[in-house]
């Protein structure tokens, strides 16, 4: 039996571990949501009990794309702090660099593979990896954006916080 590493708590407050890739070609980068969702972010999904976080993603694009990937270096470690759903989460994330089969379809920013995930429909596209593109898209973690055109060649630990995103933009 897989257990996803997930814990929710009272009052309205959940942890969980996230692994996700960041696939490059063409000058661009996928991006994925589930369809009910207005926002995009990189794909991924939940770690589980007993497997290492290469083991995640590769599982989960396996899951998401029908394709292996090879899982290359690690670029992010964070813990990320947000609201979703009404809920406080406290995730720590896990972000790869990731090299996705030519197979896999391309089209720059038209919806290239839809999938069923549990209750979620998942759509994935190619959008291009510029700091401009992604910070229109709205993709969080938010500091993806202004990396992207540069990624790290070392893997960087950050601590990011977007629970006070409301507030902010009302001021």
């Amino acid at each position: 039996m897989r257990t996803r590493i997930r814990i929710k708590a009272k009052p309205k407050r959940t942890f969980q571990m996230r692994v996700a890739g960041l696939g490059f070609r063409n000058g661009h980068v996928l991006v994925h949501r589930a369809v009910h969702e207005p926002f995009w972010t990189f794909p991924g999904g939940g770690a589980e009990i007993g497997e290492t976080s290469d083991e995640t993603l590769r599982r989960e694009m396996m899951e998401e794309l029908e394709v292996h990937v090879r899982v290359d270096r690690l670029l992010w470690v964070v813990e990320n702090f947000f609201h979703y759903e009404g809920r406080d989460c406290h995730e720590l994330g896990i972000f790869y660099l990731m090299d996705i089969p030519e197979s896999f379809p391309f089209a720059s920013g038209e919806i290239v593979h839809r999938i069923k995930d549990g209750d979620n429909e998942l759509e994935f596209k190619w959008v291009p990896a510029t700091t401009q593109a992604l910070t229109e898209l709205d993709i969080p973690p938010y500091f993806i954006a202004s990396e992207i055109e540069n990624l790290p060649q070392t893997v960087k630990h950050l601590v990011w916080d977007d629970r006070n995103l409301d507030e902010k933009g009302k001021s």
